[in-house]
């Protein structure tokens, strides 16, 4: 007896052939598409409850281009917002790093600032409903004891206020409750302005908000922990911060770059294991270079390499998910068979009677891409999935056509990004690269 799809929302459905006919990960409607790596999943939730409990946690989500990190982290984001987290997310790129001096570290968290979401605002932006709602919990409390709500506003941010910028963290906060009880808007956008890091002058800060500090490239992590720490003191049960695109660190030419932003890969990962952080949980999406390669990757600081090694009782088939390193595996061809029935239903809006194709369709679909690219097309199936979405939109708006004499003129193409790193791995010279820019 086989078991009925669930029926799927024209808005997800739309949502979900759109993205993957684009080749990027829809936002909405994930676990319509979710298969396999159940074990890292628990891992992660796991990881999840930790962090609403007030612990920390961190983890490297490694895969080859094509193999699902992206997908994977979405995932996980998607779980994390369902438990009363909140999550923050942000790809890495030349202009957005973990450690830089022009700049690049604030864009990065400004970046995740702007991206902040919870289960209520899930597409972002939900800075500003945080914010509305702890002022709302301190006008309770002012309400309550008989107090002033700034005073309310101020008392409830006293941890905050010991930490590294904290001080100035809680004027600006206590600047937004003034603004919000005054309908004042100017000052509520120059204290958002501020806490999204925004701000590029301490002069204009100052003269906005009466602060001294504002959150530059220097305090990229401690805003992150003091964003975090205000998540939770504002009622939820912490903050993820989910940062896919490592690689693009492994990619930098100027060695001392790549030190100074493993150093603070090592200084996060240091205080995550020792425990002296909370609230917090941090995913980061790499590729195997990123991680294991000695020259440029994360192994290539000794520190980071003996942290992130593999358990060696971890062999032969056995498998350790509790340590920082989680290896996606591959998709076997019986998930990606399974992966293929899902995106069918979902075409079929859940619906069984509206399959466009029979399931001989999709065990010849798997043969065609077998013989087109090998075993690439379970491996790194980004491609096979965008050419199987293909294949089904045609079909649709076509329906006299049969799948047989479409599936004879398809083109299904090897993944090549993972291809182009190890050809930028080969050529790169690394001997003299301190030297990044010359300018006169």
């Amino acid at each position: 007896m086989t078991t009925k799809p669930p029926a799927i929302k024209p808005r997800d459905r739309d949502t979900i052939i759109s993205a993957l006919r684009a080749g990027v990960v829809p936002r909405l409607g994930l676990q319509h598409i979710q298969v396999g790596r159940q074990r890292e999943i628990e891992a992660l939730i796991r990881d999840i409850r930790r962090v609403g409990d007030g612990g920390s946690s961190i983890r490297f989500v490694i895969g080859a281009y094509g193999a699902g990190k992206t997908f994977f982290l979405f995932l996980i984001r998607q779980i994390a917002l369902q438990s009363k987290l909140a999550v923050c997310q942000a790809d890495l790129a030349p202009e957005r790093r973990i450690h830089a001096t022009n700049g690049q570290a604030r864009s990065l968290y400004a970046e995740l600032a702007r991206s902040l979401s919870t289960r209520t605002a899930p597409e972002g932006g939900a800075l500003r409903n945080i914010l509305e709602s702890y002022i709302q919990k301190a006008t309770e409390r002012a309400g309550a004891t008989g107090v002033p709500i700034e005073t309310a506003v101020k008392d409830g941010l006293g941890d905050i206020r010991e930490m590294v910028a904290g001080y100035d963290f809680a004027t600006v906060v206590a600047a937004y409750a003034r603004g919000y009880e005054d309908g004042n808007s100017v000052l509520q956008d120059a204290a958002l302005r501020w806490l999204r890091g925004e701000y590029t002058t301490k002069t204009e800060a100052r003269q906005d908000l009466g602060v001294r500090t504002i959150l530059d490239d220097a305090s990229f992590y401690d805003g992150l922990r003091l964003l975090a720490k205000f998540v939770r003191v504002a009622g939820f049960g912490g903050m993820i911060v989910c940062l896919d695109e490592l690689v693009n660190l492994y990619k930098l030419q100027s060695a001392q770059a790549r030190k100074q932003n493993y150093e603070q890969i090592l200084r996060i990962l240091n205080d995550v294991l020792q425990g002296t952080t909370e609230g917090i949980g941090f995913i980061l999406g790499g590729t195997p270079e990123f991680l294991l390669d000695t020259r440029r990757g994360l192994y290539s600081y000794e520190a980071l390499q003996s942290r992130l090694a593999e358990n060696s009782f971890a062999v032969n088939g056995l498998a350790d998910y509790s340590g920082p390193v989680i290896n996606l595996p591959s998709l076997t061809p019986e998930e990606l068979f399974h992966l293929l029935e899902r995106l069918r239903d979902v075409f079929a809006g859940g619906d069984p009677e509206k399959h466009l194709v029979p399931d001989e369709a999709l065990v010849a679909f798997m043969q065609h891409c077998l013989n087109t690219i090998g075993d690439a097309y379970f491996r790194t199936p980004r491609n096979t999935v965008k050419a199987f979405v293909d294949l089904l939109a045609v079909l649709e708006q076509n329906p006299d056509v049969a799948w047989s004499d479409l599936l004879t003129r398809m083109q299904v193409s090897e993944d090549r990004q993972g291809a182009d790193e190890a050809e930028f791995h080969a050529d790169a010279d690394d001997g003299d690269d301190e030297l990044a820019t010359l300018r006169l």
